[in-house]
């Protein structure tokens, strides 16, 4: 059996966002290594806050949450030139198409299904940021060919 290593071994800081605290706990203890940091939000108003003040790598999000839902949290996402490109991986128990569809319409970068497993989870997030990043540098490589 091989050593147990981090998945997420790039440099990134993460946003999760579940008004569930013990999913928050979690998401601490099984994201967070000696290079990824994890911050978390109880619903999508304190992400906003949050996403005011700090920049995040990447967001993992839950659908139904009070105040701001993930639903309204991905819009108002995608409507801010600051946050239009930040990936958001969706977490949530919903699994009907009419939430798929509608996420992903709302600029979901991808959607997973609880109960997490947090180690599949982990894959998908170091694939869903390498992704993130090779796109922002084909962004910032087509706009530095249009300046010249």
């Amino acid at each position: 059996m091989a050593d147990f290593h981090y998945v997420l071994d790039d440099a990134a800081r993460l946003l999760f966002v579940d008004d569930d605290p013990i999913l928050r706990e979690f998401a601490k203890v099984n994201l967070a290594t000696a290079t990824t940091s994890v911050d978390t939000a109880e619903d999508g108003a304190q992400a906003l806050e949050m996403l005011g003040v700090q920049s995040y790598d990447l967001v993992v999000s839950d659908l139904e949450m009070p105040h701001l839902d993930g639903f309204g949290l991905l819009e108002r996402l995608r409507a801010s030139a600051a946050t239009r490109h930040l990936p958001v991986v969706v977490a949530t128990g919903r699994e009907d198409v009419l939430a798929i569809d509608r996420a992903f319409a709302c600029g979901a970068t991808s959607f997973v299904v609880k109960p997490l497993h947090w180690r599949l989870l982990s894959y998908q997030l170091r694939f869903v940021l390498r992704s993130a990043r090779g796109e922002a540098a084909l962004r910032r490589a087509a706009s530095a060919a249009a300046a010249a």
